[in-house]
């Protein structure tokens, strides 16, 4: 939700480019990450829904990383929300080393 609040600054040129892609990547790992937990009693589609959404949150640090070059986030801010997607990152890499713990 951080990100979405964020983007309300960003200028309307980005509508349909920054703003929408950095949106629809931070909102794919939640959602990836339900798929996945709903399916954590096939190892497989659990590991295979895990990977996505760690792969969706490395995209959401790729716009974060535009979004500060451009000038329309924060440094301060930048740096906040990026050590918050490397600590969903490295839960996301622990639930991928260890599926068994997930799984029923």
């Amino acid at each position: 939700m951080e990100i979405f609040v964020i983007t309300k600054t960003y200028p309307q040129e980005e509508k349909y480019s920054l703003t929408s892609q950095i949106r629809r990547s931070s909102r794919s790992v939640c959602a990836n990450l339900a798929e996945a937990f709903r399916k954590r009693r096939y190892e497989k589609a659990f590991i295979s829904k895990l990977s996505d959404s760690e792969g969706e949150a490395a995209e959401t640090q790729v716009w974060l990383d535009y979004s500060c070059e451009c000038g329309y986030l924060q440094p301060e801010s930048y740096h906040t929300i990026i050590a918050e997607y490397e600590k969903i990152i490295g839960m996301l890499i622990n639930m991928l080393k260890h599926p068994d713990k997930w799984s029923f």
